[in-house]
């Protein structure tokens, strides 16, 4: 597959630290930069969900696992020493809106004070580092208006989550422009992502796992909010859009401290109950109902899109795959999982991958 990847070999052979490779998102990463040659080192408290991409893809064949949690500076501080990578993607997060008002003192610790920990941890650094930090599209204030955000929108945060998050966005502005100059060894690039879905997610509280969960056991899915209208992105898409980031950072000491969304088109917006009906296409009827819960719920955004007009410009990045593509690869991913018990994960997630690289000609950009 390396040879339609040709737009990412710089990858090839360069040592590259994913805090949070045991995530969804972080064990995607990981099998596509270790595909790319990358030598991969990996730092998470542990693996947040089983069964896990991770697991199931075995990632621990491709990458160096180590175990570390994201808020002990020391720690985080020793393993960059160690590893002195050359790129670093930080995803370790505690991802969950539900999680957030159950738990927000982790989650502010985790995702605020994780955030500061890596930061910290830069500022040791004395040779050439591109550090792109992850965080969320719900860092920024949210109107519910039908318009894309921009990155010069504000940050806020009405919720533990969102709030965590936009904490960790001012949190990255402060360190940049007060210990990073433009000219110096460090380079910070910031990505922002909406809801992804894709093969291997299996997290609680979100409508996907819920969904293949429910129909692998024959059960009826309750669902909170069937209204709700959400770009439905597959999981390579923004993960493209990072590793571009990293790219132009190395080359471009101009976009030191910016930021940059990475979202699906607007077609790929679709309600809860839109995106439940396709399934049933794609697999078996999905069973759901509307949740009966009389007590007040904890508040979720009903719409919230990005635009990403910023990217395009400055790096020619730009969606690929449309709502039904996206659904399709992600219950593939599971019809394969639950089917056929010898199923090779791995081979299926790089098929994934393949399939996302011919589509989007990155061979040939």
């Amino acid at each position: 597959m390396s040879d339609k990847n040709s737009k990412f070999k710089p990858f090839l052979g360069s040592r590259v630290l994913i805090t949070g490779h045991t995530g969804f998102k972080g064990s995607w990463l990981s099998l596509w930069l270790s595909e790319l040659g990358a030598q991969v080192y990996g730092l998470s408290i542990d693996i947040p969900t089983n069964p896990s991409h991770f697991a199931s893809a075995r990632l621990h064949e491709r990458v160096e696992d180590s175990r570390i949690d994201i808020r002990n500076l020391e720690a985080v501080k020793a393993h960059i020493k160690k590893v002195k990578p050359e790129y670093i993607f930080h995803l370790a997060a505690q991802p969950l809106v539900i999680k957030a008002y159950n738990d927000p003192v982790t989650t502010w610790q985790t995702n605020t004070m994780g955030t500061i920990n890596m930061l910290e941890s830069l500022r040791s650094i004395d040779y050439k580092c591109v550090a792109v930090f992850i965080t969320s599209d719900k860092c920024y204030e949210n109107s519910e208006w039908v318009w894309g955000y921009r990155e010069t929108d504000r940050i806020w945060g009405r919720d533990p989550y969102s709030a965590s998050k936009g904490s960790a966005e001012l949190a990255i502005s402060s360190y940049v422009k007060s210990f990073f100059p433009q000219d110096g060894p460090v380079r910070i690039g910031v990505g922002r992502a909406g809801n992804v879905i894709g093969g291997g997610d299996w997290s609680e509280n979100r409508i996907i796992p819920d969904c293949i969960r429910a129909i692998s056991n024959n059960k009826l899915v309750k669902i909170r909010n069937p209204n709700s209208t959400r770009p439905w992105q597959h999981v390579l898409e923004p993960l493209s859009g990072y590793l571009e980031l990293a790219l132009n950072l190395n080359s471009n000491n101009k976009l030191h401290g910016e930021a940059f969304n990475f979202a699906t088109l607007q077609s790929s917006n679709h309600t809860v109950s839109q995106l439940l009906q396709s399934m049933s296409y794609y697999w078996s009827n999905v069973k759901w109902a509307e949740s009966t819960v009389t007590k007040e719920l904890p508040h979720e955004s009903q719409l919230l899109s990005l635009n990403c007009d910023k990217a395009m410009a400055l790096m020619q990045w730009r969606s690929i795959w449309d709502f039904e593509t996206t659904l399709k690869n992600t219950v593939h991913w599971y019809r394969s999982y639950f089917e056929n018990p010898e199923s090779d994960m791995q081979s299926i997630s790089l098929s994934n991958i393949n399939d996302y690289v011919v589509a989007s000609n990155l061979s040939e950009l």
